[in-house]
């Protein structure tokens, strides 16, 4: 199929724009139902104790992961075509910002928890004063 050939109806990967509205909503229903089964399975995994334990977090962390991916393919559109490169660009930098606002959280909290603690000598004294 080359690109000036239209697709078939119904022949549309998942992101590309639609020719029909008919087309276009079967997109979007199969999107909603990936995604109603992937919160069900998350939802089972986190209140189910036949899994394993520690397993239970890696778990989750995939079907996050998975969940991110559906409404990034059936509902933003998101797709590796060159039309889409805008898009990805800016979803990579809004990736990258909340990821450098979470590290230097993180960080600022760690220093002030080292460095604003009750000194050792000052709890000595409440201790001695009892």
């Amino acid at each position: 199929m080359t690109e000036l050939e239209a697709p078939e109806h119904g022949n549309v990967p998942p992101g590309a724009p639609h020719d029909s509205m008919l087309s276009e909503t079967v997109s979007y229903v199969v999107g909603l139902g990936l995604a109603l089964l992937l919160t069900g399975v998350s939802f089972w995994v986190a209140s189910t104790s036949s899994l394993w334990g520690p397993g239970v977090a890696t778990g989750l962390v995939v079907l996050a992961i998975a969940q991110m991916g559906v409404h990034l393919v059936f509902f933003l559109h998101i797709t590796s075509g060159p039309d889409n490169t805008n898009n990805v660009l800016a979803l990579a930098f809004g990736v990258l910002i909340v990821f450098l606002v979470m590290i230097g959280t993180i960080w600022i909290m760690g220093h002030m928890n080292a460095n604003m603690g009750v000194n050792p000598q000052m709890m000595n004294l409440q201790t001695q004063r009892g």
